[in-house]
């Protein structure tokens, strides 16, 4: 009796509506699977037009294409002998649904629609996408024509259904569904499905990976099972990096893990195992069995197919590993570099352009590309055709190979110090020391006639000189002269993007990043259309805190000693005249709070769902150590009315990638107005009604111990 199944699931960088690129690595995957041994092979979510097509899904060339592509498996000799499970969309009856379509030697055995849609944070599927609600219920499929010549069915079972092949029986999980608290695994565990698979499109977030690996392995700590996991890793065309971790668990306990990170765009893992575990696991749970001796059955779909051998006692099956988590730091290091890598090849351009101040958020930014440039040298060392490929066109150079980090940087990325009358020499230094170390091709230039010229048009057309406060300016002289300055080096890093190659005899043209982390986001602490403006941002959704506990890894992991001077200078605009040499202006002192304040606020305003009452509440018993509830109500006052006179800046903000689940970024992720009754009059009239009534108390309190 067969009981040593061999199953394969994989992570695939795909990209939204690259149909011919989609196909050539879904194929790749099948060859690898099937070249070890595997019977059956999953894939990611919507694999075959990519996840991220958004508003694409509402055209129907996306569904003739899908299923264009989707004859293209069918007919191939490639997928012939092994169980393929892809992801695509689907009409049916003239709704729009996720699906898996399952097939095996040109015939499809059945197409499984999405149950629970992800809907929240950066999902939007219910927009695109309706969920099936007919639980254990089949309907007929007609197949269009094209598929119906490769198959020569007419129709297909479609909806919530499992398969019973010779040997075992498996049942689909598409993404959203794991993380329901009503998972099907649950009840088609209780009915015997031994092998549960789930296609997911899951993004990464700062730790977040350990909850999804949990969740794997409690699906079948329970109930028993074998759980496979695929999903989409890369950029498939926006703010999201998919982060791959394709894993297979049995009864609890991780027994294959795919990488986080990676440039590879196909990565299979393939493991035996063996079935008679799971059911000796489930035989001695008595909850579990008198559970299932009531569950209503699920429609079996009959396959005449066994995912293992009749004579396989021999055969050698998997064992339980430990999963090995990356750091906040190493997260940091490895996935934004990434994205940056898909960004850069998928966009042909040629490079990077990044205005370089000295501080930790350019500098972070500077060494998250450095960081990549060792993820490519790696890659072509271990024999990556594809990266080496992409990085012979980025280059302009059919011949070329990387090999050392600080050469490739030196190719591909253009730092820029922008020097003002306002800037020290300190700051000029440090930029200069790490770009050295990285090897990017440094510029050091002065905007000064620039700032001259624009503030001289100004006037020339009023007759008013403005002025900086410390000079006798007011308020609006001198918020408006650091403006120019900003604004000025966002107009010349865009310049220098387009013509710094071109002065140096090469093609091509490069992409500005920008360099506002999370909080100052959050604050609006930035200018409109100054650096922050860019191409892309591979910091906008980190926070200052986890910004310098990266610097500080870079320091051990990449020996960049220069950043040592960069982690112990205060973080300075440096837009604001020195004093006697020296920088006067810090951003703590600017935005009247402190970074790690700007954190907790942005976690209690997005996760907590904290308005401003709700967040006094809350802070008066975190602070209550430090800060009066009076002083609470200052903060707390001070931050929403700050935010909400700047919050017209995120509709503007450069897109970002999305580390940070109290991201501002206003796209789809964190929506409000842009436009606030920025007094608060009735939320901070509550503030206060609650503060008297505390200081009431507290002053009775005081009495009463004085007596």
């Amino acid at each position: 009796m067969g009981r040593a199944v061999t199953v394969a699931t994989c992570a695939l960088n795909q990209w939204a509506l690259d149909f011919e690129g989609n196909l050539e690595r879904i194929f790749r995957s099948i060859d690898i699977a099937k070249s070890r041994g595997a019977r059956y092979r999953l894939g990611p979510e919507l694999e075959i037009c990519g996840y991220g097509c958004s508003d694409h899904y509402y055209e129907s060339d996306t569904l003739l294409h899908s299923f264009q592509v989707l004859a293209k498996l069918l007919e191939s000799p490639a997928t012939q002998d092994i169980i393929c499970d892809v992801g695509m969309p689907v009409l049916h009856r003239n709704v729009r649904y996720n699906c898996r379509v399952i097939f095996l030697n040109k015939k499809i055995l059945l197409i499984r629609p999405k149950i629970s849609l992800a809907n929240a944070g950066n999902y939007r599927e219910l927009r695109w996408f309706t969920p099936w609600n007919k639980a254990r219920h089949v309907e007929e499929y007609f197949l269009p024509r094209i598929i119906q010549e490769v198959t020569g069915q007419e129709t297909v079972p479609f909806g919530d259904a499992v398969l019973a092949t010779k040997d075992t029986c498996l049942g689909a999980e598409i993404c959203e569904e794991l993380w329901a608290p009503n998972s099907p695994h649950i009840e088609m565990g209780l009915d015997g499905v031994e092998i549960f698979t789930n296609s997911s499109g899951s993004h990464h977030v700062l730790r977040k990976a350990h909850t999804r690996v949990d969740l794997v392995n409690s699906a079948t700590a329970k109930n028993g099972g074998i759980y496979i996991l695929a999903n989409q890793k890369g950029c498939d065309g926006d703010r999201l990096y998919y982060d791959g971790c394709a894993m297979i668990s049995v009864n609890g306990e991780t027994v294959a893990q795919g990488s986080q990170f990676s440039l590879d765009d196909v990565e299979v893992l393939v493991a035996t195992l063996d079935l008679e575990d799971v059911r000796s696991y489930r035989a001695e749970i008595s909850s579990r069995n008198l559970a299932a001796s009531k569950v209503n059955p699920y429609p079996r779909v009959k396959v005449n197919f066994a995912l293992s051998c009749s004579d396989d006692v021999a055969v050698p099956t998997c064992m339980p590993i430990q999963w090995r988590h990356h750091s906040p730091e190493e997260e940091i290091s490895l996935g934004p570099a990434c994205w940056l890598w898909d960004y850069l090849r998928r966009s042909k351009q040629a490079g990077f352009l990044l205005p370089l101040s000295g501080g930790i958020d350019s500098s972070a930014t500077a060494c998250i590309v450095y960081s990549m440039c060792h993820q490519v040298c790696l890659a072509v060392k271990n024999g990556n055709a594809d990266v080496l490929a992409d990085a012979r066109k980025i280059v302009n150079d059919e011949t070329y190979v990387p090999e050392d980090p600080r050469e490739f940087c030196k190719r591909i990325f253009t730092t820029c110090y922008m020097a003002s009358e306002n800037s020290s020499q300190d700051t000029c230094n440090r930029a200069k020391l790490l770009s050295e170390q990285i090897g990017s091709y440094h510029i050091n230039l002065n905007i000064d006639a620039a700032v001259k010229a624009i503030v001289g048009i100004f006037s020339m057309v009023t007759g008013r000189m403005p002025r900086f406060s410390v000079y006798g300016g007011s308020s609006r002289e001198n918020l408006a002269l650091q403006n120019v300055q900003a604004r000025i080096r966002m107009v010349l890093a865009y310049l220098f993007a387009q013509l710094t190659l071109w002065a140096r005899g090469m093609p091509g043209g490069l992409l500005v990043l920008g360099s506002a982390n999370v909080d100052e986001s959050l604050r609006g602490y930035l200018t409109k259309y100054d650096c922050s403006s860019a191409d892309i941002n591979p910091i906008g959704g980190i926070s200052k805190t986890d910004l310098k506990n990266f610097i500080q890894y870079c320091i051990e992991n990449f020996q960049l000693t220069a950043l040592r001077s960069i982690m112990s200078a205060p973080p300075t605009a440096e837009l604001e005249p020195l004093v006697e040499g020296q920088v006067a202006q810090t951003d703590e002192v600017d935005m009247g709070m402190t970074y790690a304040e700007l954190s907790i606020y942005g976690r209690l305003r997005k996760i907590a769902k904290a308005g401003p009452y709700s967040m006094f509440c809350k802070l008066i018993n975190m602070w209550k150590e430090v800060c009066t509830p009076r002083e609470v109500a200052s903060k707390v006052k001070h931050f929403f009315r700050m935010y909400s006179i700047n919050r017209h800046k995120m509709t503007t903000l450069t897109p970002s990638y999305h580390a940070e689940n109290y991201s501002p970024d206003d796209n789809r992720f964190d929506l409000r107005p842009f436009l606030y009754n920025t007094t608060w009059s009735w939320q901070f009239r509550c503030i206060d009604k609650q503060v008297n009534a505390l200081d009431f108390l507290y002053g009775f309190t005081f009495q009463v111990l004085a007596t």
